[in-house]
This record gives C-alpha cells, sequence and structure tokens, in this order.
C-alpha cells in the first residue's frame, strides 16, 4: 500500500477521538524524536472508522501539522477494526507467480467480504513451523472503501499518504524497537523468544497482538473502547457526550457522584477483561504450551487501573503500560518529560507509523 517515494515519514495516528502526530529522523547516533503532539476530536466526527465530516476532519489535521511547524508532507498512517482482517496462513512453496494467483484464491476463504471490494496484501513469513513443503505467509485484507476515505481525508489537508498500516503492526514496529535487542532496545525488558501481549485501549476499540520474540502469532480486534464509559455516563446523567467526557475527568458535579463514576468504570474494566482473556484462552487453545509472560498496555485505556489489576489476578503475567519513547533521544529543550511520560500511551501507534520508510514491506 505504498504511493509515494521518499524514505522520510510522520506518522499520523488518527483515532476516533484525537489525533496523535509523531516525526523521528534517524542519524548516526541513532533515532531522534523530532515533534509529536495531538488534538482531540468533537464527539462523532469518526465513529468505528468512519469519517462523518472529511473537512472538518482535515482541517484538524492541517491545524496539528501548523501548530507543531511540521514541514513534511509524506505520512504513514494506520487503519484498523473489523474492516480489516490479518491472517497467518500456510500455503505450499511454489513459484513467485503462482504464490500471487494462490494468495487470491486462499484468501476468499478467509474474508467476509466481496473479494472485488478489498485491497489485499501479504508477507511470506518463511517456511512453516510444522511443513517443510509450505510457507507461512500473513495475510491483510482491508476494505478498499475504507482505504480511499482515509487516503482522500489525508490529502485533503494538503498531504501525500505514502503507507497505510495496520493499528496492530504500527504497535509491534514500536514494541520491537523500545523492547526487543533485534530492534536496538536494552535487550532487559523482553526476550528475543518470550511471549508478549500487546493490548491496546483506545476510544472504540481495544486491539490485541500476541508476539514471540518478533513474530506475529495472533490477533483480534474487539470492539469494546473508553468512549463506552461516556455513554454509560451520558446515558445514567442524560446529557451530551462532552459534558460526560468532563465527568469521566473527574470534574465535580451534583450529576455523578466518584461513587458512581467508579461503578460505572468499574464494570467496564469487567467487561474488557472479560473480552481480552477470551481472546487469550482462544491463543492458548493454539499455542497450548505456549505462556504469556508479559502484558504491554497501550492507547488511553491503559491508564484504567482496574483493568490492569484484574489483567494480573486472571492471567498470572507481568502488566505495564508501553514506554515508547524509551529507545529515542530526546531534546530536552523541544519536550516536556513529564508530558512526554503522562501522553505516552496514547503515542504509541503514531511512533511507531513515523518508525516505517517507504521501502517497507
Amino acid at each position: 500500500m505504498v504511493f509515494t517515494r521518499k524514505d522520510h515519514l510522520v506518522g499520523l495516528d488518527i483515532g476516533s477521538q484525537s489525533i496523535k502526530l509523531a516525526e523521528i529522523k534517524t542519524s548516526k547516533a541513532g533515532r531522534i524524536l523530532k515533534k509529536f503532539g495531538m488534538t482531540e476530536l468533537p464527539p462523532g466526527l469518526i465513529e468505528e472508522g468512519a469519517i462523518n465530516d472529511p473537512q472538518l476532519a482535515s482541517d484538524t489535521i492541517r491545524q496539528l501539522f501548523k501548530t507543531l511547524n511540521v514541514k513534511e508532507k509524506k505520512v504513514a498512517l494506520s487503519i484498523g477494526g473489523y474492516s480489516i482482517i490479518v491472517k497467518k496462513i500456510n500455503l505450499q512453496k511454489v513459484s513467485e507467480d503462482q504464490l500471487l494467483e494462490t494468495i487470491h484464491f486462499e484468501a476468499e476463504q478467509y474474508i467476509p467480504f466481496d473479494i472485488s471490494d478489498v485491497n489485499l496484501d501479504f508477507q511470506v513469513l518463511g517456511e512453516s513451523e510444522h511443513n517443510p513443503d509450505q510457507i507461512s505467509v500473513l495475510l491483510v485484507a482491508a476494505k478498499q472503501e475504507l482505504i480511499n476515505d482515509y487516503i482522500n481525508l489525508v490529502q485533503m489537508a494538503g498531504l501525500h499518504p505514502s503507507i497505510i498500516d495496520v493499528d496492530a503492526f504500527a504497535l509491534q514496529n514500536i514494541y520491537e524497537s523500545s523492547y526487543l535487542p533485534s530492534g536496538g532496545g536494552n535487550g532487559a525488558a523482553a526476550a528475543e523468544e518470550a511471549v508478549t501481549a500487546l493490548v491496546d485501549i483506545g476510544a472504540s476499540k481495544t486491539s490485541l497482538n500476541i508476539l514471540k520474540g518478533a513474530s506475529s502469532l495472533f490477533m483480534r480486534d474487539i470492539s469494546l473502547g473508553c468512549g463506552l464509559i461516556n455513554q454509560k455516563i451520558a446515558s445514567q446523567c442524560d446529557c451530551s457526550q462532552e459534558e460526560a467526557e468532563q465527568l469521566k475527568r473527574g470534574e465535580s458535579s451534583e450529576r455523578l457522584s466518584s461513587g458512581d463514576l467508579k461503578q460505572i468504570v468499574s464494570e467496564m474494566a469487567s467487561e474488557w477483561t472479560d473480552e481480552i482473556r477470551r481472546a487469550l484462552d482462544f491463543y492458548y487453545s493454539s499455542f497450548p504450551d505456549d505462556h504469556i509472560e508479559r502484558i504491554l498496555m497501550s492507547g488511553g485505556g491503559s491508564r484504567i487501573s482496574d483493568i490492569r489489576e484484574r489483567l494480573i489476578s486472571e492471567t498470572g503475567a507481568e502488566v505495564d503500560i508501553i514506554k515508547p519513547f524509551g529507545n529515542l533521544m530526546v531534546s530536552e529543550e523541544g519536550f516536556d518529560a513529564s508530558y512526554l511520560q503522562q501522553i505516552a500511551p496514547q503515542a504509541a501507534i503514531a511512533l511507531g507509523l513515523a518508525l516505517r520508510r517507504v521501502d517497507d514491506k
């Protein structure tokens, strides 16, 4: 899904609640964080990936670039949700030309959309672990309409879409860079063969990516996000989504007591944990000998302590919030350290996108 050709890109994470921008440049000394910023979106502007007001959304992106004084126009962005299918399949070893035909034939068995309506991509992972006559292939399919909407959006903002990634892959990219020795990380936080679950809790969905070392073994998107907390608050208090967001952030009000807010958050934490545990159980049914040693959380929902505590209790894994800035050089003059620490979980996908280069596969 590459449209232009030049090495340097700006990572643009377009969520349903906010837009995050990251720019990383590489020098002989290492990777340097040049720009980072985010801006909130009005409720309902982007819902489950659908852009309801492209003009307002593009104006918001343009203003973010202007505010941060970002000159680069080539961007990497990502998409996710149920319009994206990611599947690891095994195929017989064939020639490259035959592989293209085989991929399209096999894809129809796994994709619940009309094959003519999707953009199909794949990556050969290597020889199958279980059969030397087969190869493992990572199959990625996205609805063409969704891709076109995001291409048009960034073009309306005066930008050039160079790469369209998948949210879970962007998160994996920053994980490899920050935690794995092969990615340049310190090597202490994750071993090359350790099994780690990356859990990103955004405003409208939760993404799960389970890795062994740098290899993705299992992905799933769950239609639960922080926005559901706002919906419950709005329903209980008979207020707007904007007012619900203010109440969620703890602004004092007679309409919602601290106890009621805690109860709403606790109920949602229970639902999230149940869904994540079901996904983990499904993974274990395919890989019964594996043990997930660590869960790294990102997204705005990662700060909800109830979720972290429940996951620790129910999975037995070590649960941490991701630290995506850890392996980047950061100018003390350009960034406030406390700000970066505060927004780190929400910055992960944008940073993962900013690490991409146009000639990446």
